[in-house]
C-alpha cells in the first residue's frame, strides 16, 4: 500500500485463522494493517452524512469473549466432547482428507456451537445468551455472505443426528431438524441438508467419515420456505362449517408433514434476520414487520406443540431494521460468533470489491469521484430519480448515463476476455434502484439505446424484475397454485400463451438462474431491480453493480454489495498460499464502512473469467460407472505366512533421526551458551532389545491394523505377528543409509526403536496380499454406484481443456505435463471415455503409517463397456505415494474377484511420452469376450 492507497486486501489465508486485517486510521482517513484478528463487531454510521465517514466501530462483546473461550478449548483438545464429536472435529480438521479443506470461519462456526452444548459448566461460566423475548433459546452464527454457510448447516445437522443416533438418551441432541428460509430461492437451494438428496452436501463436501454416513438415514430434514408457514385462514374454510382458530398440534400436523409426531426440534433459519420479535411498530417497514411477526410467530407453534430444543439463526447481517429514516439496527443480542465481510474479503473467500474511474470515458472523472461513489447523494440525482410521477421513458440525470457509460464500458471490456477464454455465459452487471419508476427508466434507457452499449441493450439479455411480480410468484408456488414452468431449445424465449401464474413463476426461474448453463437466465447479463435482489441468489457471475439508492447504514451497503461477492473459484492460489482475487467493480454504492481496491484514474484489468465444472446431458454416452466402495474388508487364512525373500527392503535414512539434542537456558530472549545440556538417546539405546522392538511392532499392528474379519483366535494371531515381526527386524529386508549406522548393533536398534511407525506399516502391507483368502467389497447402501452424472457443478479459474470423449464439459489443467495426457486420452481412438477425477467423490482410503487416509486417483478411462481403467499421472514416486498405488491395485483386485463390475485395471504413467504405451498395455489385458 501506498499513500494510504490499497493495492491488495486479501492479506489472510482461507484456512488459517486470520493473523492481520485493515483498520481505518481516522485521523490520516487511510487503512492500515493491524496484527492480531479483527474483534467482532460491526460499524455504525456517526450520523454526520458525510460521504468520506468512517463510522463507529461497535464491539461485540458476547462473540469476543466466546471467541477466546472455543479457541482455548480447540488447543486443550475439545475436553468434554462426545466420542462422536471428537470424530467429526478430527475428520474437519484433517486437510488431506478433502480436497478443498473447510475454511477457518466454516470450523471456528461449527466448533462454536458444540462447544455451547457440550463443554464443561466450567469452560462456559460467565458467558450468558440473551434470550430475544421469546419462550425458546436461540444463538445466532454470523458469517458473511459467500463464505459458506450452507455447509456450516450440513455439519451442524450431522453433529446432532450422529450423537442422538450414537446416544438415543441424551436430550441435548435431536435427529429432527426443520430449515426455514425467507423464499423459494432460499428453500431450493437448501435442499441439499437432506441426506436423501442425490446432490446433498454430506457427500459432496465429505461431511461424515465413511463409517458414520448410513447413520444420516435416520435423520428427518425437512425444509420450507417461511410462506409454507402460514396459520390457515378461518374464514377460507366452508361457511357452512364453523372453524376456529388451526391450534398448535394441528398447525405442527399440517405443515412437519415429514416428521411424523416427532419431538424435541433443531430448527435452522437461514437468512435469519427476518425472523424477530416485533417491539416497535411504527418505525418498521409494513412488509419487514408482517415477515418478521409471520416468521418467529410459526416458530412458536411449533414450540408449544412439540418443542424446540434450539433455534440457529445464520446470516450475514443479524439486524433488526429500524425504519427507513434511521441510519441505526438493532444488532440481535444472541450472536456468538463472527465472521464479517471485511474478514471474508480479507480471507479472499468473496469477490474483491473495486471502485472503477476510466479517464477515458469521462475526462473529469477525478473532479466526479466522490458523485460516483455515492451517485444517490447528487441533489440533482436524488431529486429527479425519487418523483413518484416520472414516466418510464424519460431520460435519466447526465450524471447517471455517464456513470453507465463508464461501468458499462468496463463491463464491455470485461465480456471481450470472457468470450476470448470460451465462458458459456456472460458476466452480469446489477442495478439496485431505489424505486420502481426509476428502474422502469434504467430499462428504458438501455432499450432506447440511450446508454449506447449495444451488448447491455439486448432486450433477450435484459432482466427487468418487478418485485411485486417475483413475490406474487413465491407465494403462489407456496400456495401450489402456479404450474411448474419448462422450456425447450432456446431457453430465452418465454414459453408462449402464460397465465400470470406462470409469466411470474417463468421470471423467479430466470432470477433465480442468471449464469447457469442450459437454464432461463443463461443469458441474461443485464439485472435491474428495485430494492433488494432475493436472498440466496447464489449467481457467481457478477462482475459489475451499480448502486442507486440510499444507503444510509452498514447493512444496507453490505446486503446490496454481497449480491455480487460470492467468488467463482476457490482453487487458484499464489505462491504465499493466499487465493488469487477475484473482483467486482461497483458505482454508487459508498464504502465508508469498508476498504476498497482502486486509485483515481487508474485502468483496472477486467475481473478474472472463471468456468462452471458439470456433466454434460447431452454425453451420457460418456458417462462412466465404478462402484462405491467403502472399504475393503479381507477374509484371512487361519495361519499367517510371510515370505521374507518377497518382502521389498525398508530403507532407515539415519541422517534424518536426531539423535542427540543440546540445549541452552534463555535469559532476557538469548540463549546462554555457557550452560549447554545434551539429550542423548543412545543411552536409552541399551534399554531396547530387538525382543522388545519386535513385541511393540507387533502389539501396535495387532491393535492398530486387525480387521474384524479375522476368523482365528486372536492369541494365535499375536504370537505368529510377533513372531513374523522378529524375523523382520533381525533380517536383512531393513536396510540403514548410510550403512555405518549400522554397524554398531547399539545405534541399529535405536534407529528401528525411532522408526517403529515405518515398519509396522512396510510389514502389514506385505503381510496382508499374502494371508488373504478372498475380498470383501462393503459399499454405500445409499448410493452402491456412482456416476461421474452424479459430481454437482463446481467452479475454477485455472486454465481448461474442452474434452471430446468427457462427459464433463471441461477439465482442469494443474500442469502442462497433465495437458499432454489429457490431448492424449482424447486423441487416442482405443478409448471410448474418460475423465479427470476433480470432485467426481471417486475416493479410496489407504493406512500410511498408522493413520488413515484417503486417495483421489487422477484419471478414469473406459476402454469398453466392461473394461475401465484407473491412471495415475506421477513423476518421482515417495513413499506415500507407494501406499497409494498398493491401495488402488488392492481395489482393483477385490472389484475384479467380485465379478459384477467388469474388469479393472489401473497404471501410472511417469511422462507424457508413455502414455501411448501405457494405453496399449491396459488394451493387451482386455478379458476376453465370452464365446
Amino acid at each position: 500500500m501506498s499513500d494510504g492507497k490499497i493495492d491488495r486486501l486479501i492479506i489472510n489465508r482461507p484456512y488459517d485463522e486470520p493473523t492481520v486485517y485493515w483498520v481505518f486510521d481516522p485521523q490520516r482517513k487511510i487503512f492500515e494493517k493491524q496484527p492480531g484478528r479483527r474483534p467482532a463487531g460491526f460499524v455504525r454510521s456517526s450520523g454526520s452524512g458525510s460521504l468520506d465517514d468512517p463510522g463507529i466501530f461497535v464491539t461485540f462483546e458476547l462473540p469476543n469473549r466466546v471467541r477466546e473461550r472455543v479457541s482455548e478449548w480447540r488447543a486443550r483438545g475439545y475436553p468434554n466432547a462426545t466420542g462422536v464429536s471428537r470424530r467429526l472435529l478430527q475428520h474437519w480438521h484433517d486437510r488431506e482428507q478433502r480436497q478443498f479443506p473447510f475454511f477457518f470461519c466454516q470450523l471456528e462456526a461449527i466448533e462454536t456451537l458444540i462447544w455451547l452444548t457440550e463443554s464443561s459448566p466450567t469452560d462456559r461460566q460467565g458467558i450468558e445468551i440473551p434470550n430475544d423475548g421469546g419462550p425458546f433459546d436461540r444463538v445466532c452464527s454470523k458469517m458473511a455472505t459467500g463464505t459458506g454457510k450452507t455447509v456450516v448447516m450440513s455439519m451442524l445437522i450431522a453433529w446432532q443426528v450422529l450423537n442422538k443416533v450414537t446416544s438415543p438418551q441424551d436430550t441435548r441432541f435431536s435427529k429432527t431438524v426443520l430449515v426455514v428460509g425467507p423464499g423459494l430461492t432460499v428453500k431450493q437451494r437448501l435442499q441439499v441438508l437432506k441426506p436423501s438428496e442425490p446432490a446433498n452436501y454430506y457427500d459432496a463436501f465429505n461431511i461424515v467419515p465413511d463409517g458414520m454416513r448410513a447413520h444420516m438415514n435416520q435423520a428427518k430434514v425437512q425444509v420450507e420456505n417461511r410462506h409454507a408457514l402460514q396459520p390457515l385462514d378461518p374464514a377460507s374454510g366452508p361457511k357452512i362449517i364453523k372453524k376456529g382458530p388451526e391450534g398448535p398440534e394441528a398447525f405442527c400436523r399440517r405443515v412437519l408433514t415429514d416428521f411424523g409426531s416427532a419431538r424435541h426440534i433443531i430448527v435452522i433459519n437461514d437468512e435469519g434476520h427476518h425472523a424477530w420479535r416485533v417491539t416497535d411498530d411504527d418505525a418498521l417497514d409494513k412488509d419487514e414487520r408482517e415477515l418478521a411477526t409471520q416468521w418467529v410467530s410459526s416458530l412458536d407453534r411449533i414450540h408449544a406443540a412439540r418443542g424446540i430444543l434450539r433455534c440457529h439463526d445464520f446470516s450475514a447481517t443479524p439486524f433488526i431494521p429500524r425504519g427507513k429514516n434511521s441510519t441505526d439496527e438493532l444488532v440481535f443480542g444472541w450472536i456468538v460468533s463472527d465472521f464479517g465481510l471485511n474478514d471474508a474479503i480479507e480471507s479472499g473467500l468473496v469477490k474483491t470489491p473495486r471502485i472503477v474511474v476510466r479517464e477515458h470515458a469521462l475526462p473529469d472523472a477525478k473532479t466526479l469521484k466522490p458523485k460516483l461513489y455515492h451517485i444517490y447523494s447528487d441533489r440533482d440525482v436524488y431529486d429527479d430519480i425519487n418523483r413518484k410521477s416520472a414516466k418510464p421513458t424519460e431520460p435519466l440525470p447526465d450524471l447517471v448515463v455517464n456513470a453507465y457509460h463508464l461501468l458499462g464500458a468496463d463491463w464491455l471490456e470485461t465480456k471481450r476476455a470472457w468470450n476470448k477464454d470460451g465462458m458459456p455465459t456472460p458476466p452480469v452487471m446489477i442495478t439496485v434502484a431505489n424505486r420502481t419508476q426509476t428502474a422502469a427508466r434504467i430499462a428504458s434507457a438501455f432499450m432506447l439505446r440511450r446508454i449506447p452499449i449495444d451488448d447491455l441493450c439486448d432486450p433477450e439479455r435484459l432482466l427487468h424484475i418487478d418485485s411485486a411480480t417475483l413475490k406474487h410468484a413465491e407465494e403462489r408456488e407456496s400456495a401450489e397454485l402456479a404450474p411448474p414452468i419448462t422450456t425447450e431449445g432456446d431457453s430465452s424465449d418465454v414459453p408462449p400463451a402464460m397465465g400470470k401464474a406462470q409469466q411470474a413463476e417463468y421470471l423467479r426461474q430466470q432470477v433465480d438462474t442468471v449464469g447457469k448453463v442450459g437454464m432461463p437466465g443463461e443469458k441474461i447479463q443485464n439485472v435491474i431491480s428495485v430494492a433488494m435482489l432475493s436472498e440466496g441468489w447464489d449467481t457467481r457471475t457478477v462482475t459489475h453493480i451499480m448502486g442507486l439508492r440510499a444507503f444510509t447504514s452498514q447493512l444496507l451497503c453490505e446486503q446490496v454489495v454481497g449480491r455480487g461477492l460470492r467468488r467463482a473459484s476457490y482453487d487458484d492460489f499464489d505462491e504465499q498460499g493466499f487465493l488469487k482475487a477475484e473482483y467486482v467493480n461497483v458505482f454508487g454504492v459508498p464504502f465508508r464502512f469498508l476498504p476498497a481496491e482502486g486509485q483515481d484514474g487508474a485502468t483496472p484489468s477486467p475481473p478474472i473469467a472463471t468456468k462452471r465444472i458439470e456433466a454434460r446431458p447431452d454425453r451420457v454416452k460418456s458417462a462412466i460407472t465404478w462402484p462405491n466402495v467403502l472399504r475393503i474388508d479381507h477374509v484371512f487364512q487361519h495361519d499367517l505366512t510371510l515370505d521374507m525373500g518377497k518382502v521389498e527392503p525398508l530403507t532407515i535414512d539415519a541422517s534424518k533421526v536426531a539423535t542427540l539434542v543440546n540445549m541452552a537456558p534463555v535469559v532476557d530472549n538469548q540463549p546462554k551458551l555457557d550452560g549447554i545440556a545434551a539429550i542423548d538417546l543412545q543411552k536409552l539405546a541399551a534399554e531396547y532389545r530387538l525382543q522388545k522392538i519386535a513385541f511393540i511392532a507387533a502389539r501396535d499392528i495387532f491393535n492398530q491394523e486387525r480387521r474384524p474379519d479375522w476368523k482365528g483366535n486372536e492369541a494365535f494371531l499375536m504370537s505368529r505377528i510377533v513372531d513374523i515381526t522378529q524375523r523382520f527386524v533381525e533380517s536383512d529386508r531393513i536396510r540403514i543409509e548410510p550403512p555405518l549406522f549400522a554397524v554398531d548393533p547399539l545405534r541399529r536398534r535405536l534407529l528401528l526403536a525411532l522408526n517403529l511407525s515405518s515398519i509396522v506399516h512396510h510389514l502389514w502391507s506385505h503381510l496382508v496380499p499374502e494371508n488373504t483368502q478372498t475380498f470383501e467389497l462393503v459399499f454405500d447402501d445409499r448410493l452402491p454406484i456412482r456416476s461421474t452424472a452424479d459430481m454437482p457443478p463446481w467452479y475454477t479459474s485455472k486454465p481448461c481443456y474442452a474434452p471430446e470423449k468427457s462427459h464433463l464439459n471441461l477439465t482442469v489443467l494443474d500442469s502442462g505435463w497433465e495437458g499432454s495426457v489429457a490431448y492424449l486420452l482424447d486423441a487416442d481412438d482405443r478409448i471410448e471415455a474418460w475423465t479427470k477425477c476433480d470432485h467426481l467423490l471417486f475416493e479410496l482410503s489407504y493406512v500410511y503409517r498408522g493413520g488413515v487416509y484417503t486417495y483421489r486417483p487422477d484419471y478414469l478411462v473406459r476402454l469398453s463397456s466392461s473394461h475401465h481403467a484407473v491412471i495415475e499421472v506421477k513423476g518421482q514416486e515417495t513413499e506415500k505415494d507407494r501406499a497409494k498405488r498398493a491401495a488402488l491395485k488392492e481395489w482393483v483386485l477385490a472389484v475384479n474377484a467380485d465379478g459384477r463390475f467388469g474388469f479393472w485395471d489401473c497404471a501410472t504413467v511417469y511422462s507424457p511420452a508413455e502414455t501411448g504405451s501405457v494405453i496399449t498395455s491396459l488394451v493387451s489385458k482386455a478379458p476376453m469376450a465370452p464365446s
